[in-house]
């Protein structure tokens, strides 16, 4: 099984009163790394798995119908792009769910977990507004990316 790694810079005005990175913010860096993981760009950074269309004329659309999040440590200001490794946990109907843990970027050590993640994906068609199965080959393209979903430690 292979997890991407996507580096994410973190923004200064991410920071709370607090001076770590604020929870909405987090959800933001997940977004921006879901969409860099999975949907393609039409660019030289797209990732292998980078295979959904962006564009407002697909006729497949790919909504977040639930995401849950674990802060397990404060996360720092860097210049330097977190790491936020991704891969999916399920492949199912006409949904997926995606994974995500929010690492201290890359070469830092001791190496920090901050927040572990996960994201379900409803694939729906365009014009109806109805949930459309996920096709064989997303499958077949997604399948190495596929292992253990995220088991939350502090329910």
């Amino acid at each position: 099984m292979t997890r991407l790694h996507i580096p994410i810079p973190l923004r200064w005005g991410d920071l709370d009163a607090y001076g770590h990175i604020n929870n909405v913010e987090t959800l933001r860096l997940i977004e921006e790394a879901r969409v860099r993981a999975f949907w393609r760009g039409g660019d030289e950074f797209d990732q292998p798995a980078a295979v959904l269309d962006l564009s407002a004329e697909s006729s497949t659309w790919s909504l977040v119908a639930r995401s849950e999040v674990e802060y397990l440590a404060p996360m720092p200001y860097t210049r330097a792009p977190i790491d936020v490794e991704v891969w999916l946990g399920r492949i199912a109907g006409a949904s997926i769910e995606m994974c995500f843990e929010l690492y201290s970027p890359a070469g830092f050590v001791p190496r920090v977990l901050h927040v572990r993640a996960a994201t379900s994906i409803v694939m729906v068609n365009a014009a109806s507004g109805r949930p459309t199965r996920v096709p064989a080959l997303l499958h077949e393209l997604w399948s190495p990316y596929l292992e253990e979903p995220l088991h939350f430690t502090r329910r």
